[in-house]
């Protein structure tokens, strides 16, 4: 029996994509602040696809998810292995409503930047304001990434 009391909550993804020392950032305008590239999972689409697009759409970069693989079985009659990603974490958006936001690691292989996005080092992450978290998930991302 479900619990009325209970937030609503949705499947998201964030990826920290990185390129010599440097996270790409992009400035979310609804929240006014730098972030990761990210969002919903789609209806029926797997999460790994949903953090390649939301790159794409967000950045413009084209990516490769960086992916630690506990079982290296690829036989057609068995699961298939998803990309599993660097952590999990529930965020509170509102009163009521929850993300479940599945972080991954990931680094660029082409495209060019578009709708404010950018490459950020360590020197710089202290003038965009990051939050805690996002800047221990940056640091996190270069040490294991690059």
């Amino acid at each position: 029996m479900s619990d009325p009391s209970a937030p609503t909550r949705d499947f998201t993804v964030a990826v920290f994509v990185v390129s010599d020392g440097k996270v790409l950032l992009h400035f979310h305008q609804k929240l006014q602040r730098w972030l990761p590239p990210g969002g919903h999972i789609e209806p029926g689409e797997l999460p790994d696809r949903a953090a390649v697009r939301e790159v794409l759409e967000e950045t413009g970069i084209h990516i490769r998810l960086s992916c630690d693989q506990l079982n290296e079985v690829a036989a057609e009659d068995q699961p298939r292995q998803l990309c599993r990603p660097a952590g999990v974490q529930l965020a509170q958006i509102r009163p009521g409503h929850e993300h479940i936001d599945l972080v991954y690691f990931a680094t660029a292989v082409s495209g060019g930047l578009i709708g404010g996005a950018g490459w950020y080092g360590p020197e710089s992450w202290p003038n965009l304001q990051l939050t805690d978290e996002v800047l221990t998930w940056c640091r996190s991302a270069v040490e294991r990434v690059d």
